[in-house]
């Protein structure tokens, strides 16, 4: 009897859903006069660069003054909010940017700091920090050349000279120069502070 009941109740259940299909009306489809698009095609417009970005700064009172750091293209910049892109560290270096940051206190200094922070099985590593005192037209090498994937910048507020670098270090092995670097000086030195290395330069 519980059978037959479930037999039933199953029978009527398909019948109900097949009739609501039916019932469902189908979608209208639209047609266009193809005349009206066959001129169209397809074209890119930027940034000219391969690969992808994994960090990116506005600057503070220039809602259209944009940079991005690419793997494995450089520090790209927009003065028109995003239209378009060009690069601004070919004839310096062109590598993995793993963070770029602007001054506050003075937008003409960027810093930007080489090899992807975006860890996992396949990154590129780079050589170190770089600055710049002009909006990006020149660069200076300055130093944590061995730290090989730069994660964060950050600059004092007040004075752009002050910079704070977090360091990730050789992903594979040990090396010396990882943790946080701070840069008050032209040159480089290192000391250990709490067990972890730390580099003003």
């Amino acid at each position: 009897m519980r059978l037959l009941f479930f037999l039933l109740s199953l029978i009527v259940s398909l019948g109900l859903q097949a009739q609501k299909k039916s019932s469902t009306p189908s979608a209208p489809t639209s047609s266009f006069d193809q005349s009206l698009y066959e001129g169209i095609s397809w074209r890119e417009v930027g940034p000219f660069r391969g690969g992808r970005s994994s960090t990116v700064t506005g600057v503070s009172g220039n809602q259209n003054l944009y940079y991005f750091g690419a793997v494995g293209g450089g520090v790209w910049k927009t003065e028109d909010a995003g239209q378009p892109w060009s690069n601004i560290t070919d004839n310096y270096f062109g590598r993995t940017v793993g963070a770029v940051a602007v001054a506050e206190s003075d937008p003409n200094v960027i810093y930007a700091g080489e090899g992807e922070q975006t860890l996992r099985n396949n990154v590129s590593s780079g050589w170190g920090v770089w600055k710049s005192t002009d909006a990006g037209s020149t660069w200076k090498h300055i130093g944590l050349t061995d730290s090989r994937h730069i994660s964060r910048i950050r600059i004092h507020p007040k004075n752009p000279d002050i910079v704070y670098v977090a360091a990730i270090g050789n992903l594979w092995k040990p090396n010396e120069m990882r943790g946080v670097a701070t840069s008050m000086l032209t040159t480089i030195t290192t000391y250990q502070l709490m067990g972890y290395s730390m580099l003003k330069f």
